[in-house]
């Protein structure tokens, strides 16, 4: 249900309040508060009522809701002493007191019995396709059971009539839940579930599929297809063609995933793509080779197979993230990852994964104009498919990357990165105080996930938080977000290494300014054994050694900064001038820093350049001089 109130409209499908045609800008819990007190508009709705709603298995305080009802407020233009719309029940709760009109969901063509009335935040019924069963256990099938899932997600989301949840999503509850499928679903928000089971007798091979609704209970269609095992992408297209054929619904052809199309005739490069993508999803470093290898075996058998060549650029693309933090990154890996993409999206024009991967890696490559452009092709092309939406908003900046962000979230809730996004973009805004309340938003899911092995555990959020608390003056506050973050951080999985140094550099600046300069040189120095030529921590050093009264040192500290400082100007140009500015800050030539970061933001490509700026803990001194002014200007408009 949507709803109408006064001059707002809040739509549940799109998730988004508006205001006369114009977007009101409103975080994903807000949104979630909103819409929980407009469903129940008119009655009292108790604290530990939103607390369990919002947020739920958190360990959350009323200050929280609090603070959420008070942004909620504002952003309604709402008076709490005299309001039109949200009254506080002292000590009780809150009442949404203003005339409320329910809008009647858009449904489209859907079938009746597939209309969800309480369809979890979503107008459409939502499907979560399960791994199949291996009958026989035949171990040289066993790459099937996430073979076949993949391929009837992708047919299902072709149809255009039902948000499909990403299956290793569904794979990742299934690994921390069991085979529950209410309790899967829930956790994914699905109200329908595809299972199914596979047996192989000899060259044959048998596919059974159930859609089910896990609400009612009721099987609102079977599917049961059998024949040689070299006809199996015939055999799980049909699946989704039975299942349309018992529900009514038109097979469209569409320019994204569509049945019946053959990305490869090979069975063997199918198995080669499906363990390819099983070791990419992994997220460990020591995979990542792995995926490589078995995405190069697949191009081999096939070199016409545009999913192949996509997967074997995203693994590409992931073995250069491991580095992106080394002052000389593998260029080597990002240029292979591009060729790879872009003959994926030649192959297959049609190809969303294609488009979107290409979009990721030309981000890392500063090619942000070409790169939203593809992400947009890829919305365009699936617009169900949270993963295009989550690029969308990596290559995007300013209002297109909240938008993008909140979308991801309003399809896959549990995706804490996204809070990451947003909060960066609020910091090149100089709006901290917005940040950081996004932050913790996105902490409460991600510290939810900690210890699950989730597929994507967010990092970053609580180091950057740490970050915002440093720049308040705040040390004890930033040191326990610090802590929170290594708590996290997992130098096995990908991005765990380059987390884990941030958050030691980021303790080490901390101490220092918390005159504790013995602690603050082991933190620096842990975050120097990961990555010895880290310019900032070698610049931190200097600074420690001057606290110290040891010049000698801090000579011996900046000389090496300087010394791998000029590796920077070639490799990474935007960090070279960052560095650049941190080295006139230490040196007292706060003008020459500012200059420095102003000519960089003048000369980067459209984006995210120097986005950290205001709350670099080299910085402190700088940000407070009159010559920032010109900086965080510069940053700003570049964030509208």
């Amino acid at each position: 249900m949507s709803y109408r109130f006064g001059p707002f409209a809040v739509d549940r499908a799109s998730y988004r309040m508006v205001r006369d045609d114009a977007v009101v800008p409103l975080t994903p819990k807000l949104l979630d508060l909103l819409l929980h007190l407009l469903d129940h508009a008119g009655e009292l709705v108790t604290k530990e009522a939103l607390l369990d709603a919002i947020w739920p298995d958190a360990n959350v305080t009323d200050n929280a809701l609090t603070q959420a009802i008070s942004e909620l407020r504002q952003a309604l233009g709402d008076d709490p002493s005299s309001p039109r719309y949200i009254k506080t029940v002292a000590r009780r709760g809150y009442r949404f007191i203003a005339a409320v009109t329910p809008n009647a969901p858009n449904v489209r063509n859907v079938p009746n019995a597939l209309v969800a009335p309480d369809a979890l935040g979503s107008d459409l019924k939502t499907i979560a396709v399960f791994d199949f069963t291996n009958v026989t256990g035949d171990e040289d099938t066993s790459w099937l059971s996430a073979g076949v899932a993949e391929t009837v997600t992708a047919d299902l989301r072709s149809l255009g009539d039902f948000r499909v949840i990403d299956c290793r999503r569904v794979r990742d509850a299934v690994s921390r839940l069991g085979s529950s499928l209410d309790a899967v679903a829930r956790d994914v928000h699905a109200a329908l579930v595809v299972v199914g089971s596979f047996q192989r007798q000899g060259p044959r091979i048998r596919i059974t599929a159930r859609l089910v609704n896990v609400v009612s209970g009721e099987a609102l269609a079977d599917a049961k297809v059998d024949g040689p095992v070299d006809t199996i992408f015939d055999l799980q297209d049909r699946i989704v063609v039975q299942f349309a054929s018992e529900m009514g619904l038109k097979i469209q052809q569409t320019g994204g995933s569509r049945i019946g199309a053959r990305e490869t005739e090979s069975l063997d490069a199918f198995r080669a793509f499906t363990e390819g993508w099983l070791h990419l999803e992994s997220l460990s470093v020591d995979e990542l080779q792995q995926a490589v290898i078995d995405f190069e075996h697949a191009v081999t058998l096939d070199h016409r197979y545009a999913l192949a060549h996509t997967g074997l650029a995203s693994a590409k693309y992931a073995l250069y993230e491991t580095t992106r933090s080394e002052n000389e990154p593998a260029a080597d890996l990002l240029r292979a990852a591009l060729e790879h993409a872009r003959h994926a999206v030649a192959l297959d024009h049609g190809l969303a994964e294609a488009h979107a991967a290409l979009a990721l890696i030309l981000v890392s490559d500063w090619a942000t104009v070409e790169a939203v452009a593809e992400a947009r092709h890829a919305v365009a092309l699936e617009p169900t498919n949270w993963r295009h939406y989550f690029r969308l908003g990596h290559a995007s900046w300013g209002d297109a990357r909240l938008r993008a962000a909140e979308t991801t979230l309003g399809h896959y809730p549990g995706f804490a990165f996204a809070h990451f996004q947003m909060a960066m973009l609020h910091v090149a805004r100089g709006h901290l105080e917005k940040a950081e309340a996004i932050l913790g938003e996105g902490s409460v899911v991600q510290d939810r996930q900690r210890g699950r092995r989730e597929r994507y555990p967010a990092l970053g959020l609580h180091w950057l938080r740490a970050l915002i608390r440093l720049a308040a003056n705040d040390v004890s506050g930033a040191l326990e977000r610090f802590d929170d973050e290594l708590a996290l951080a997992d130098v096995g999985r990908l991005y765990g290494r380059e987390y884990t140094m941030l958050a030691r550099h980021g303790r080490g600046m901390a101490l220092i300014r918390a005159g504790r300069l013995d602690e603050a040189a082991h933190e620096l120095g842990l975050a120097l054994a990961l990555y010895p030529d880290h310019v900032q921590s070698h610049l931190a050093m200097a600074l420690l050694h001057q606290r110290r009264s040891a010049p000698e040192l801090a000579e011996a500290a900046l000389a090496r900064a300087d010394a791998v400082s000029p590796v920077l100007d070639r490799s990474r140009p935007v960090e070279a001038a960052v560095v650049r500015a941190a080295r006139h800050v230490v040196a007292g030539r706060l003008s020459d820093a500012s200059q420095t970061l102003t000519a960089m933001l003048k000369g980067a490509s459209p984006g995210f350049a120097g986005w950290a700026i205001p709350v670099e803990p080299l910085f402190r001194d700088l940000v407070q001089d009159q010559s920032f002014t010109a900086v965080s200007e510069l940053l700003a408009a570049r964030a509208t």
